[in-house]
């Protein structure tokens, strides 16, 4: 939602969601404690996550947050289990990101594990253009695996590479994984991919040869990042990775009804 322009009422958005912890997915992505100034789409994180039923759900709720700021109003909520921090292997996205550089956002990085911890919440680190970026600045393989090693030495345990601008190849998916893996099996590693729609199932196929079991997705494949470029990429479709899943005989567990249901409110909102 956070790269719409129009913004989608706090009720609209609280019944979308509800109906996405109906599904049953492992980790619902459902806000942003960020400056309103920053992502407008976002302002009303708090207020929606007092309409959200989360009682009766298994999914547990995931809040980016980009400074120590919105760790403190995130931490205190009981429904939320996990923090999610953009930490860019780019210097110039992590400026125009988090207004902030890759070093003051590693010190960030530890204040806020020590938020999480105190309240027992855990913190998920997604590494921005993970895969490369349309900057210049450098990247190689090596330096995703000495920025992996400064966050996993803090003690976060799970990562997820995000390819922000959607360069990420499987030959790159592959290289990275068939990495960081082997070297950090502790480490829960996530892919989050942008993709479109011809290069999906190689995207896929190739972070799940290589051991990845954390998937990131949106339904229809909707939105992207708003600070990466003038143009949005798509993310992953989450039916394209259930899709996937069918194929190749991997179990979900998810509520199918409540799956179509949610899809068709996605395209009534977000069409």
């Amino acid at each position: 939602m956070q790269g719409i322009g129009t913004f989608i009422p706090t009720a609209v958005k609280a019944r979308y969601l509800n109906q996405l912890l109906e599904v049953g997915f492992d980790t619902l992505d459902f806000g942003s404690y960020v400056s309103p100034a920053a992502i407008p789409q976002m302002r009303d994180t708090a207020a929606v996550l007092r309409l959200l039923r989360t009682a009766d759900s298994p999914t547990r709720l995931l809040a980016i947050v980009a400074n120590e700021r919105g760790a403190r109003e995130a931490v205190p909520q009981e429904q939320i289990s996990f923090l999610g921090f953009p930490l860019s292997v780019s210097e110039t996205f992590q400026e125009r990101n988090t207004n902030s550089s890759i070093r003051v956002s590693m010190e960030r990085v530890e204040s806020i594990l020590e938020l999480c911890l105190a309240k027992k919440k855990s913190l998920v680190i997604y590494l921005s253009m993970g895969f490369g970026n349309p900057y210049g600045d450098p990247w190689s393989p090596e330096l995703v695996l000495e920025q992996a090693e400064k966050i996993i030495s803090m003690g976060i345990t799970t990562i997820s590479l995000a390819d922000t601008v959607g360069v990420a190849t499987p030959e790159s998916i592959r290289q990275l994984f068939s990495l960081l893996v082997p070297a950090f099996p502790d480490v829960e590693w996530g892919a989050h991919l942008h993709t479109g729609p011809h290069n999906w199932k190689e995207k896929i196929e190739a972070a799940w040869d290589c051991g990845c079991r954390r998937f990131d997705g949106t339904l229809k494949g909707y939105g992207g990042c708003p600070m990466a470029a003038d143009t949005l990429t798509g993310n992953m479709a989450t039916e394209n990775i259930l899709q996937f899943a069918r194929e190749n005989d991997i179990s979900t567990w998810l509520h199918e009804p409540a799956l179509r249901k949610a899809l068709t409110t996605a395209v009534e909102i977000f069409s």
